[in-house]
C-alpha cells in the first residue's frame, strides 16, 4: 500500500473533500465521528470544514437535540449526533467515577450522592437550572467539601452529583448562550432519556463504538482504537472481535473492513491540492492520533511552536495549532489573531492561490460568527502568542 495515499484516503472517508457539503450537523457527525468539545472551536469547524454549516446552524441543531454534547468515549465530552446519544452515553459511564472516588476520601457517602440526586431531579422538574441556583435549590443537600476538596479539585459534592445524573442521562447540560465553544451550562431534566430505551450493554456498546470508529478512521491499529475508546487491550479486542475487519496488508497492525479496502484499493486522490482548514482537535488527527501519518517526510524535522517552546513537529501525538490540509496532508498551521481579527498562517512549502481563498474563507467564518478559534476553553489570544509569533516569523 502507496503509505502517501493514505492521508488522502482518510480524508475522504472523514467527508473533507466535499462530500458532505449541505448535510445536516447530524449526517455530518455520523459520517466523520463525533467532535471533541472542550469549551473550543473544534465543533463549529468541523461541522464548517465538511458541510459548511453556520454557526447559527450548528446551534439550532443542539437546541434542538439533534446533536448533543454527552460524556463519551473515556468520559470525555463530545458532541454526538442524536442516533449515537444512548452509544455515547454507556460507553462514558466506566469513566465516571473519579469524582466520587475524590469524595469519599472527604468523608462524603454514596448514600449523600444519592439523595442529593434526588433532590437535583426534583428541583429541576419546573426550568433548567444554573450551578448556583441549583446548590440553592437543593438546600442542604450540596455541601461544601472546604479548603482540602478545594486542593483536591472538588469544592462541593454538586459536580458528583450532576456527572452522575448526566451519565445516567437523567439530566443534560445546556450552554447558558446556547454556544458549544464555552464552558458556562444551565442542567435540565431529560424527560426523553436516550438510555431508558436501550438495552445495550456495556459489552455490546464497545462492540459499536468499534464498529463507528472503524468507519470513521478506518484502517486503523487495535492500539488507536484503544486509546480513543480508553478500554483495556483485552476489551477492545473483544470489541473489535465480531467486525470482521482485515489487516490493510499482510501483517499490518492496521485495520479496516472488507468493504473499505476494496474501496480504498479502488480509491484515487484528487490530482490537484483541495485544501481544508481544520481545529487541533479535529476527528482526522484526534482519533488515531498518528501525526506523522499525516505528514510528509520531509517534514517531521520541522521546528514548531508547541506554546512553551520549540520542537520537531514529528516528535508530537497532537497538533500545536490548528491544522491547514491539502487532501489529507498536513502542510501548514495557523492561528486567529483576535487583535488583528485575521488567521496567522503559515505553509510548509508554497503558497497558492486556492489555499489564500481557503484561509480567507475560513477567517471570514471565524471573525463574523464565532469571534474566535480557541482550541480548547484556556486557550486564550495572551497564552496562544507565542504560537502566532512563531507563525509569524515562519512566514
Amino acid at each position: 500500500m502507496d503509505e502517501a495515499k493514505l492521508p488522502a484516503w482518510w480524508w475522504s472517508r472523514q467527508g473533507l473533500d466535499g462530500s458532505l457539503s449541505g448535510r445536516t450537523c447530524g449526517e455530518t457527525l455520523s459520517r466523520s465521528g463525533w467532535a471533541r468539545s472542550v469549551g473550543g472551536s473544534g465543533p463549529y469547524l468541523t461541522l464548517f470544514s465538511r458541510a459548511g454549516s453556520t454557526r447559527e446552524r450548528a446551534d439550532a441543531a443542539v437546541a434542538a437535540q439533534e446533536i448533543h454534547e454527552l460524556p463519551a468515549a473515556r468520559g470525555c465530552t463530545y458532541v454526538v449526533p442524536a442516533a449515537d446519544f444512548a452509544l455515547a452515553l454507556r460507553a462514558g459511564q466506566p469513566f465516571t467515577g473519579g469524582e466520587m472516588k475524590v469524595a469519599a476520601k472527604l468523608g462524603v457517602t454514596e448514600k449523600e450522592i444519592g439523595k442529593l440526586c434526588d433532590a437535583i431531579v426534583k428541583a429541576l422538574a419546573k426550568a433548567p437550572l444554573e450551578p448556583d441556583q441549583l446548590r440553592e435549590a437543593t438546600g442542604g443537600a450540596a455541601r461544601s467539601l472546604g479548603a482540602e476538596g478545594l486542593k483536591k479539585g472538588l469544592s462541593t459534592t454538586l459536580p458528583v452529583a450532576l456527572g452522575r445524573l448526566q451519565s445516567l442521562g437523567a439530566i443534560r447540560r445546556i450552554p447558558t448562550n446556547g454556544r458549544l465553544d464555552q464552558q458556562r451550562y444551565r442542567y435540565a431534566r431529560w424527560t426523553e432519556n436516550p438510555l431508558a430505551k436501550s438495552k445495550l450493554t456495556l459489552q455490546e456498546a464497545g462492540i459499536e463504538l468499534a464498529r463507528r470508529y472503524f468507519r470513521w478512521t478506518g484502517p486503523a491499529t487495535l492500539a488507536e482504537f484503544q486509546w480513543f475508546s480508553g478500554m483495556g487491550v483485552k476489551a477492545s479486542q473483544a470489541a473489535v472481535a465480531p467486525l470482521g475487519l482485515v489487516p490493510l496488508e499482510k501483517d499490518s497492525p492496521r485495520l479496516l473492513f472488507p468493504d473499505d479496502l476494496e474501496a480504498l484499493n479502488k480509491y484515487r486522490a484528487p490530482g490537484k491540492p483541495q485544501y481544508s482548514l481544520v481545529s487541533s482537535l479535529d476527528a482526522i488527527t484526534l482519533l488515531r492520533r498518528d501525526l506523522k501519518g499525516l505528514l510528509d517526510a520531509k517534514d517531521h524535522a520541522r521546528s514548531v511552536h508547541d506554546g512553551k517552546k520549540m520542537q520537531p513537529l514529528g516528535a508530537m501525538s497532537d497538533p500545536p495549532s490548528h491544522c491547514i490540509l491539502d487532501r489529507g496532508r498536513i502542510v501548514g498551521l495557523w492561528e486567529f489573531d483576535t487583535a488583528a481579527g485575521k488567521i496567522v498562517w503559515t505553509c510548509f512549502g508554497k503558497k497558492d492561490a486556492a489555499m489564500e481563498k481557503e484561509v480567507l474563507r475560513t477567517e471570514a467564518y471565524v471573525r463574523g460568527q464565532l469571534g474566535d478559534a480557541r482550541s480548547f476553553s484556556l486557550d486564550s489570544p495572551k497564552s496562544r502568542a507565542p504560537r502566532i509569533e512563531a507563525l509569524r516569523k515562519a512566514h
